[in-house]
């Protein structure tokens, strides 16, 4: 079943034909495609290419559609076929048709699912946190966003190579070494490193602000650390192998992975052969000691990614690749990075997950790395930030909530509903369900939500464990185990797993058209690289799972009816499994 396409492409490869058929001057650029109708008084699925071709073709829209529609002829998945308004084509699926094609479905590991990344590769970036910083609540967005990203393009078939690139390098390291000479406290070191960073670098970072020669003796040693300076290596090498060992423990409780960990240190040889390179191409020049890529003018403003718009004027925004002190900088090391995964991977695409506030850089450094040859397609899904009731929150100001913090409270809350909830259940398997729990809705209030909008951090949203939650789906995969369960006590013997689907019931039809849509929601998903669009699909199918369960009869129904409504409730929660996996949520047996 896995190399069949998804129903919405099945019918868009029909109507394509019928259009083509009937209409052999059209452009080849021609888009002719289906989607779900947004009401279900206009059928199951609608095309509207008549709409946008009627122009290209001085022809009326209607008059497009039927004769398309002609062309095309039957198709046995559709019962009825009908124009409507001034050239709509909507389409209604044969129960009989739809009832088989969530049998395959359910019988199918994948769900009838695809697998167009076979043969191809990605590499994902995402998390990156800075080295000798506790993770902190903002970086929920992009380790989860991310991993998600992961998970749904390996499901497809795509080669993944996830890379956790750490913010090892750069102006911070100069701070903090300055910081670790002249505030560290040894015993404090030795028995909470990372704190004492912390407590370190915030100092050291104050004190650049109340004196200026602080932050340029930073710069210098910043210098030196990327010169080789054995002492300067000393300690950075330390604050790494300290930090690794926290971020590790985080991602393990995240159920985060990655293929690789490679810092921004990793490229640090490369950079000096990148900026010669930009220099020789003749795409980088000197600027007051500074080398940058300057915007040449053969674009409009609006459209060249080295000008930025500022109280309504478009100014030069040059991408800096070497520093007045010969440091260098995020753009040079992005650039380093892209060209050795160019060279390494070959990938079809680089993603990067990072938020909003580097929009402007990636634009940039997406445009330098074109001019020196990169091919690849390079994405940036930008989120917005992740922000405190009362303002952005900083490790600089001391001001931040731990990630650690946050997953302790979350199974600490959801521990204290199951002990509610289910109190005859053991400790330790209530320990064990609050930790699905609590890290599923911290995860599923992140993923459940366009990643480009703004999140403002509260303990009762993060944590909410009714309505559109983790903890709503996982509940409902429970319920749908006990209803097997029961069946199994009941009608010892029985099988269901190959029992005919049969669609008696509005809500069995309207349930069964969901399921048969799973693949559509991860296909869109991936590629949109929103998580959400998944996250919404799963919520309106365990809604529609509510409405079969309150308004048919299972157990109690006739012989055959019975067996037909409980493969349908086995679909929707291995439906609700693979989905909330997909998403990095575990799906508890029992809450």
């Amino acid at each position: 079943m896995n190399d069949m396409p998804t129903l919405r492409d099945e019918l868009g490869i029909w109507m394509a034909a019928g259009f083509r058929s009937a209409l052999p001057e059209l452009p080849a650029d021609a888009v002719i495609a289906v989607a779900p109708t947004a009401q279900a008084g206009f059928g199951d699925y609608q095309c509207n290419a008549a709409m946008g071709l009627a122009k290209r073709l001085r022809k009326a829209p209607r008059e497009v559609a039927q004769a398309a529609l002609a062309a095309a002829g039957t198709h046995p998945a559709v019962a009825k076929a009908e124009i409507a308004g001034p050239g709509f084509i909507n389409l209604t699926l044969d129960d009989a048709w739809l009832a088989r094609r969530v049998e395959a479905a359910a019988s199918d590991a994948r769900l009838g699912t695809p697998r167009p990344g076979d043969g191809r590769t990605i590499v994902l970036d995402y998390s990156s946190p800075n080295v000798a910083k506790p993770m902190h609540i903002g970086h929920i967005r992009s380790t989860v966003i991310g991993n998600a990203l992961d998970r749904l393009h390996r499901f497809l078939g795509y080669r993944v190579v996830a890379d956790n690139h750490l913010g090892d390098w750069g102006t911070q390291f100069g701070l903090l070494i300055m910081g670790f000479r002249h505030f560290a406290d040894t015993a404090a070191y030795e028995a909470s490193p990372i704190e004492e960073l912390e407590r370190i670098y915030v100092k050291s970072y104050e004190q650049s602000k109340a004196d200026p020669s602080w932050l340029d003796a930073a710069k210098a040693e910043l210098v030196k650390l990327q010169a080789g300076d054995a002492e300067n290596r000393r300690l950075w090498e330390s604050f790494v192998e300290h930090s690794m060992r926290e971020f590790d423990r985080i991602y393990a409780r995240l159920g985060v992975t990655f293929d690789l960990v490679r810092g921004e240190s990793w490229y640090n040889e490369r950079l000096p052969g990148v900026v010669a390179r930009l220099e020789k191409l003749g795409l980088a020049r000197d600027s007051d000691g500074a080398v940058c890529v300057f915007s040449d003018g053969t674009l409009p403003p609006k459209d060249d990614p080295l000008m930025k718009q500022e109280d309504g004027e478009w100014k030069p925004a040059p991408c800096l690749v070497r520093k007045s002190d010969g440091a260098f900088n995020y753009a040079t090391t992005d650039l380093a990075t892209v060209l050795s995964r160019a060279e390494e991977f070959a990938p079809d695409a680089v993603i990067y997950v990072t938020d909003e506030r580097q929009q402007l850089h990636f634009r940039q450094f997406f445009h330098v790395a074109r001019a020196l040859g990169v091919t690849t397609r390079l994405v940036h899904v930008w989120f917005g930030l992740m922000r405190l009731p009362e303002g952005t929150f900083s490790t600089r100001q001391g001001n931040v909530i731990k990630l650690e913090r946050l997953l302790d409270e979350a199974e600490e809350r959801a521990l204290a509903i199951v002990k509610q909830t289910s109190p005859e259940m053991p400790e330790a398997v209530q320990r064990e369900v609050a930790r699905a729990v609590g890290l599923g809705a911290v995860k599923y209030a992140d993923l459940s939500q366009n990643p480009q909008s703004l999140v403002t951090f509260t303990w009762d949203k993060a944590l909410a464990l009714e309505g559109n939650s983790a903890p709503y789906l996982q509940y409902a995969c429970a319920r749908i185990a006990s209803v097997l369960d029961k069946y199994a006590e009941q009608f010892p013997g029985g099988s269901f797993a190959a029992a005919p689907v049969a669609l008696g019931e509005a809500v069995e039809r309207a349930l069964a058209l969901h399921l048969a849509r799973f693949p559509e929601a991860v296909l869109d998903a991936a590629a949109a690289c929103k998580p959400n669009v998944l996250a919404d699909y799963l919520f309106s199918l365990s809604q529609l799972y509510s409405s079969f369960y309150q308004n048919v009869p299972f157990l109690k129904a006739p012989e055959g009816v019975r067996e037909s409504r409980l493969r349908l409730c086995s679909a929707v929660a291995a439906a609700l499994r693979a989905g909330l996996g997909l998403l990095g949520i575990e799906t508890p047996a029992r809450i």
